[in-house]
């Protein structure tokens, strides 16, 4: 099938490595939608050319999908990952990453089997497969649910494993080499989870936070004893909210775990700081041993943790946020010393009001995934799947113009219609901050054996150019992006 696309790539300075951050959001720069979506069909008009519900002047373009890169007549010589016999589930495009040039997405796959990555060129339109598991599901061999890709500072791409696998992160350390060249590495001193949300450190440079994506999931962080070596020593910790009395080892909602889970609170550790576990501490490093690790040590639990991003508040200090999908929130890690932290919320389904000041929404925050940040400092709510059979998931507008980690209102952005379908992956191209990448997952299209000659898993880029707002576009054209790689 034949896709018209639009092809923008400018250099305004990209920020990656600059010091001088913007320490508020804007105001809400659109007209908030007033519903979400209503689904299509598979392989519908909607799917092939506007999958998103937007607001006016966002130009939407499909750049890669798997009928595209399948099919040799329209895309010789490209490859992409589909695991056998995996219906729906075959591709499973997820959280992308960009290289600090933006010339190059990498598209991690959390199929069950046989997961790998895919770089994209974004000049060139050309896909190709990097590594994937020989789908055996024999782990020593094989890959499962690759969620996460991160660009490191060190030049490196990471992918972690969520629900399959051993919750391993997998290192590539020469991403942009040709695919027979790749070097890949498993790293041993981060703690083995449920790999979702994973994030670099603005203030220290020697640290990473990650999450552990279960219902009785905890916050973690890794300090290396040397930061341009991810295989160095390294010491483990676990967030734990000092007034916390509950039961770590139990879900997030059980009767002694719903209070006291937000407020001060202490990095425990699980390691000393040549990596070793401290006595009466489960291994974290054993086959999704990071859960009873944290557990070991009472450390708080929440309803499912997935994306994160790293910002800077109003008053200078570090920040992260965190979408808690089963409790419809985002909640706020404030960073106040290497020990001690405050953990709030950012917004919430049933606490934050909803198009404050516009026509009002029949939308809800349900599920939140995954996160993203614009060049202004605003932050972006991706929701996991549709909230029904008919219903599409929805992305939502953070309005925190004081940027205090308190949201003043949620604002209906984006809505998604494409039958079984959800959202991930947003992140905006630091190189140029008025276009941004979402990847749709999943989508019923994937599936050939029910949807002949079916789209599947896609990658669309969006571009803000032409919103009415031109003073918006002049901030984020202005701006500098607040994480390494925005991400």
């Amino acid at each position: 099938m034949k896709i018209n696309k639009w092809f923008i790539f400018t250099s305004v300075g990209a920020g990656l490595f600059t010091s001088q951050f913007l320490h508020a959001g804007t105001d809400t720069w659109f007209t908030p939608l007033t519903g979400s979506a209503v689904v299509t069909s598979a392989n519908s008009n909607e799917e092939l050319s506007a999958p998103f519900v937007t607001p006016a002047g966002i130009q939407q373009v499909n750049w890669i999908s798997l009928a595209e890169v399948e099919n040799a007549v329209l895309s010789p010589g490209q490859s992409i990952v589909r695991a056998p016999g995996q219906g729906t589930s075959a591709s499973m495009f997820d959280m992308l990453a960009l290289n600090p040039a933006g010339t190059h997405i990498f598209i991690p796959h959390e199929t069950p089997i046989g997961a790998g990555v895919t770089r994209y060129n974004i000049a060139t339109r050309h896909a190709e497969v990097l590594f994937k598991g020989d789908a055996s599901a024999n782990w020593t061999t094989d890959y499962g649910a690759f969620d996460p890709a991160r660009w490191t500072p060190n030049g490196t791409i990471w992918l972690g494993e969520e629900w399959a696998g051993e919750g391993r992160i997998i290192e590539v350390t020469n991403p942009m080499a040709a695919p027979a060249d790749i070097v890949k590495r498993e790293l041993h001193r981060i703690p083995n989870v449920s790999q979702e949300g994973i994030n670099f450190s603005l203030r220290y440079k020697d640290t990473i936070y990650l999450v552990d994506e279960n219902n009785s999931g905890s916050i973690y962080k890794v300090v290396f004893s040397n930061p341009a070596d991810y295989t160095a020593a390294a010491q483990v910790f676990a967030l734990k909210v000092d007034a916390y009395t509950g039961s770590a080892n139990l879900d997030w909602n059980h009767a002694t775990n719903v209070a006291n889970r937000t407020g001060d609170a202490t990095w425990v550790p699980l390691t000393d700081a040549n990596g070793i576990t401290l006595s009466g501490v489960s291994d974290p490093f054993i086959p999704f041993g990071g859960r009873a690790a944290a557990d070991s040590v009472g450390a708080t639990p929440y309803g499912r943790p997935e994306d994160m991003v790293v910002s800077r508040l109003a008053n200078g200090r570090e920040i992260i946020y965190v979408c808690n999908t089963s409790e419809a929130a985002v909640i706020s890690i404030e960073i106040l010393s290497r020990t001690k932290a405050k953990v709030g919320t950012l917004v919430s389904n049933t606490g934050t009001p909803k198009n404050l000041g516009f026509p009002a929404t029949t939308g809800v925050i349900n599920s939140p995934d995954n996160l993203a940040l614009d060049a202004a400092g605003n932050i972006y709510v991706i929701e996991d799947n549709p909230n029904s059979g008919s219903t599409g998931g929805d992305t939502w507008f953070v309005r925190d113009t004081n940027n205090d980690g308190v949201a003043e209102s949620a604002d209906h952005f984006l809505s998604l219609r494409v039958a079984g379908s959800e959202a991930t992956g947003m992140i905006f191209n630091h190189t140029n901050p008025t276009q941004f990448y979402m990847s749709v997952q999943h989508p019923n299209s994937t599936n050939l054996s029910s949807v002949t000659n079916g789209l599947g898993d896609a990658v669309w880029a969006f571009d803000l150019n032409n919103i009415p707002n031109k003073k918006f576009v002049s901030a984020l054209k202005r701006g500098r992006f607040r994480s390494y790689t925005n991400q």
